[in-house]
């Protein structure tokens, strides 16, 4: 089940983001974040929490900020439902287009971001600050789908 999830589950969402990353975001930050009015998250639980969204849309666009999901829960389709549920999320909240930047090197996230629709457009040099040396980002951009009327 993916619910809207608000500056009240921070701490919940820290936690997930900690089990997903190496350098994560503090329960602060995240909070922070939920309090922009243009700021959205979704949580995904089958019992236990699973994973989280976090994306603003702004001027008819939204990025995808971070998608968080429990490497328990990975390879389950968590992520895609997420990055999918946001979508309808930012559309409804007046995004034509959604866009993120994922790590060069992560594979499997932009293997997934390919199979949603999304297009590479994009790099951002030395992006992502890691202990051996900075990566890139690659910059994916997606027209979300109009609902026929």
């Amino acid at each position: 089940m993916i619910e809207t999830a608000d500056a009240s589950v921070a701490a919940l969402l820290a936690a997930l983001h900690a089990r997903a990353f190496e350098k994560s975001w503090s329960e602060a930050e995240i909070a922070t974040l939920l309090q922009n009015p243009t700021a959205f998250a979704l949580l995904a639980r089958a019992g236990a929490p699973q994973g989280f969204i976090l994306a603003w849309v702004a001027g008819g666009e939204a990025e995808i900020l971070t998608v968080a999901v429990d490497p328990a829960s990975r390879r389950k389709g968590v992520g895609a439902a997420l990055v999918t549920a946001a979508g309808v999320t930012a559309l409804v909240r007046g995004a034509e287009t959604m866009h993120l930047e994922v790590a060069e090197d992560n594979e499997p996230a932009r293997a997934l971001y390919a199979k949603l629709g999304y297009e590479e457009a994009g790099c951002r040099p030395g992006y992502y600050a890691a202990a051996s040396a900075a990566k890139d980002a690659i910059v994916m951009r997606r027209k979300l789908p109009r609902p026929l009327v």
